[in-house]
């Protein structure tokens, strides 16, 4: 007998021996009653409470990450582990199961699950997933405390591409379940949209440290333009960044993503190099030492590079890359980002924001790749649109209202949140200049610490309600620009509660409701 199984029969079987025992010790009947009652209720009262003390009770929702995969050919499976290994690399609590390993009962015994499916055939779940699609479909329990994330895998040579992917989608979103971001379609494993998971996986542990599983070569921009936006705030500085391409191609649509190759500082990596007894100005293929050793993923203690000679400094892994919502137009002349400047927790500058916001120069080229995200594309120019953002996620929302600002008449919402209107009104003369021209309909502001109160763009759609449904009814479409953690979450449970999880899911499936959130 499994020992589990055994404790949990202790108590039945020491009364049965006992009361066997007392049987054939038999004094006066009505004696020989009493006592056989009284030991008998006697010693299971007190191995009943030794077996509750000695088996803990069940904890509902385990704080361990789930990673769910349905693989077909092992890819999903692949993927699975890389990013348990990514996640546990960020210190994150980690497990890994096939789908026929889990049922959706046992969902609720988990707050966060990432899902990784394939598509096999025409639409159709891999044999390790099937049954768990069936239980899924009759499955009527709320699942509003879980967080998932869908990356789907698929070949759009087939008519229905990741049908098995979006169909789990629409199931969770069904039970309540609440998306951490939106569904990611990988078309032959694109190498562009694992990066992205890699990206958002690294928004889930709190730590960018990681290496590309495929990476991308960079083409060379120049960095041309950089302007504090918000001196003076409390929050930190926000930098207007323009770039342009070295071969002058410009060739993107609002909703693309800029993928930085970022670098050390020069000064640090000299300085490094010079107490490692190395000269930073040896010449490696075209580059300096110093300019090298910028890409590569340093370890936390400088100890570990002692004694490396310069094959072995150049086979540490390369940094991976950063990325930022564009916030321009090709026809802008320029490649425009939003960048806020980030601080570790010691103090030190982020790699990414560091290398763009201050230690590149301007005039200085930086490795740059424009990957299309065609899940944050714009709408069609006669569909209103509503746009919500917080912090440097305008910069997406830009993007689209710069695209339609091409396209007269079009209808459009701008609901955004900062801190101050004093020193965080980004882009301010412009947006004015949108709503003055009627290029903007409406424009709502939030800033948190202008109150005792603080008010953020949850804040105002709540307040906003019949308006909210009036462009949804006229057929409006909304898309959503910023944090994941914070803004992201609560916007989604206004909107839900405004117009009901149904239309929000209908509203989904219709391409008319999307998100960009890191």
């Amino acid at each position: 007998m499994h020992s589990s199984k055994l404790v949990r029969h202790m108590p039945s079987l020491a009364c049965l021996s006992l009361a066997t025992l007392l049987f054939w010790w038999q004094p006066a009947r009505e004696l020989s009653a009493t006592l056989v009652a009284m030991a008998y209720l006697g010693v299971c009262l007190h191995l009943w409470q030794h077996h509750r003390q000695a088996v803990p009770p069940h904890e509902t929702t385990s704080s361990a990450l789930l990673i769910a995969y349905a693989s077909q050919g092992g890819q999903a499976r692949e993927l699975a582990e890389r990013s348990a290994d990514q996640l546990r690399g960020a210190g994150v609590a980690t497990s890994v199961l096939p789908l026929n390993g889990l049922s959706p009962e046992a969902l609720h015994d988990h707050r966060r699950v990432l899902f990784i499916v394939s598509t096999y055939g025409e639409g159709e779940a891999p044999e390790n997933a099937a049954r768990f699609e069936r239980q899924l479909l009759n499955q009527a329990r709320d699942l509003s405390h879980l967080e998932y994330a869908v990356l789907a895998l698929g070949d759009r040579q087939y008519n229905h591409f990741c049908g098995f992917g979006r169909r789990l989608d629409t199931r969770l979103r069904e039970l309540g379940a609440l998306p951490l971001f939106d569904r990611l379609e990988a078309d032959r494993g694109d190498a562009g949209v694992l990066r992205h998971w890699q990206q958002q996986l690294a928004h889930v542990g709190g730590n960018s440290d990681f290496s590309d599983w495929q990476p991308a070569p960079y083409q060379r921009w120049r960095l041309d333009l950089r302007e504090c936006l918000n001196p003076g705030s409390q929050g930190a500085p926000a930098f207007h960044l323009g770039l342009s391409a070295g071969d002058g191609r410009h060739n993107w649509r609002a909703g693309d993503i800029a993928e930085v190759g970022p670098r050390h500082s020069l000064a640090e990596m000299d300085a490094l190099l010079r107490r490692l007894g190395h000269d930073p100005q040896a010449s490696i293929d075209q580059l300096t030492l110093a300019d090298a050793l910028s890409t590569r993923r340093l370890p936390d203690d400088e100890a570990a590079l002692l004694g490396l000679d310069i094959d072995g400094l150049l086979a540490l892994p390369l940094l991976p890359h950063r990325e930022y919502s564009i916030a321009s137009v090709p026809a802008d002349g320029q490649l425009q980002l939003l960048v806020r400047e980030a601080r570790h927790a010691d103090g030190s500058l982020g790699i990414g924001s560091g290398w763009l916001c201050r230690h590149s120069a301007i005039g200085n080229e930086l490795d740059l790749r424009v990957r299309s995200n065609p899940g944050f594309h714009g709408p069609a120019a006669d569909t209103p649109m509503i746009l919500i953002g917080n912090g440097t996620g305008l910069a997406g929302l830009r993007a689209h209202l710069r695209e339609r600002a091409g396209t007269p008449a079009s209808m459009n919402w701008l609901v955004f949140g900062e801190r101050s209107a004093q020193h965080d009104q980004f882009f301010r003369d412009e947006l004015q200049a949108w709503l003055i021209s009627g290029h903007l309909q409406r424009l709502d502001l939030a800033f948190s610490r202008d109150q005792p109160g603080k008010i953020y763009v949850q804040h105002l759609l709540r307040d906003a309600a019949d308006e909210l449904r009036r462009w949804i009814d006229e057929g409006a479409a909304l898309y959503i620009c910023g944090s994941l953690e914070g803004m992201g979450r609560e916007v989604q449970q206004i909107l839900a509660g405004v117009l009901g999880d149904q239309q929000l899911q209908q509203l989904t499936e219709q391409g008319r409701y999307k998100r960009d959130l890191y």
